[in-house]
C-alpha cells in the first residue's frame, strides 16, 4: 500500500481553537495538512472590531505573509493602516510591527512564515493551544498528552512549564502545576514573575508561598 500522495481540506473544516477571550480562533493549517517545511496557520476573529492578527515584530528574520481568505480587515503596519479585504496579501519586512482587527464578522487569515536559510521547525507551542481547548471540552487525557509532549520536545524553554503549570492546576495536579512553575521562574524569572501575577489560571494557588515568592521576584 502506498501513501497518500496528498492532503485536501477547505477552510470551514479545519478545527477551531479559542487563543484569548477577545474571540481569535486558531484554525491549525500546518498541523491538519502535515506540512513541515514551513509554517502556515489561520486565525479568525469572530466580530467586526476583534483583532484577527496579534500586534507584534518578527526580530530573528522571520519573514511572513497574510492572505485575506475571508471578509475584510484592517492591517497596522508600522504607522500606517491598510485595508484589506479577501484576496489581499500582506507582507512585513522582518522588524515590522504589524497587526490587524477584523472589519467584518468572521474575518480569516492564513499566516505563512519561515527563516531564510534556517530548517524549519514546528512549534511545540501548537499542541498547547489544542491542548487547553481539548481540556474544555473534557479531553483531559488527551490535552495532557499534547501538553507533556510540548514540554519534552523544549525542555529548557519557560513557555511550556509555564503552560503545564496552568494547565495542571486548572486539571489536574496542582502540586505538579506549582512544580512546573517553579521550573519555568529558574529558566525566565522576569518574565515568568510578571505573567505569574496578570494570569488567573494561578487564583486557585495565589496564597501558595512558594507561588506568592514567584509572583514577588519580579
Amino acid at each position: 500500500m502506498t501513501e497518500k500522495a496528498y492532503e485536501v481540506a477547505h477552510l470551514d473544516e479545519l478545527e477551531r481553537f479559542p487563543v484569548d477571550e477577545e474571540g481569535l480562533v486558531w484554525r491549525p493549517v500546518r498541523r491538519r495538512l502535515g506540512i513541515q517545511a514551513f509554517g502556515t496557520n489561520a486565525y479568525t476573529a469572530e466580530k467586526a472590531g476583534d483583532r484577527v492578527v496579534e500586534e507584534h515584530f518578527e526580530r530573528d528574520g522571520h519573514e511572513e505573509l497574510y492572505l485575506v481568505a475571508k471578509g475584510r480587515a484592517k492591517f497596522t503596519l508600522g504607522e500606517e493602516e491598510i485595508d484589506a479585504p479577501a484576496g489581499t496579501f500582506v507582507y512585513a519586512t522582518p522588524g515590522t510591527k504589524r497587526g490587524a482587527v477584523a472589519v467584518e464578522p468572521e474575518t480569516t487569515i492564513v499566516a505563512f512564515g519561515a527563516k531564510p536559510g534556517v530548517v524549519f521547525e514546528p512549534s511545540a507551542w501548537e499542541d498547547i493551544f489544542a491542548a487547553f481547548s481539548y481540556a474544555g471540552k473534557g479531553e483531559v487525557d488527551h490535552a495532557r498528552e499534547l501538553i507533556t509532549g510540548a514540554v519534552q520536545r523544549r525542555p529548557d524553554e519557560w513557555q511550556g512549564h509555564f503552560n503545564a503549570a496552568c494547565f495542571e492546576i486548572l486539571y489536574g495536579d496542582k502540586e505538579s502545576g506549582i512544580a512546573h512553575l517553579q521550573r519555568a521562574h529558574e529558566l525566565d524569572p522576569e518574565r515568568v514573575a510578571e505573567a505569574t501575577v496578570k494570569d488567573t489560571d494561578f487564583d486557585a494557588v495565589r496564597g501558595d508561598p512558594r507561588v506568592m515568592a514567584i509572583a514577588g521576584s519580579g
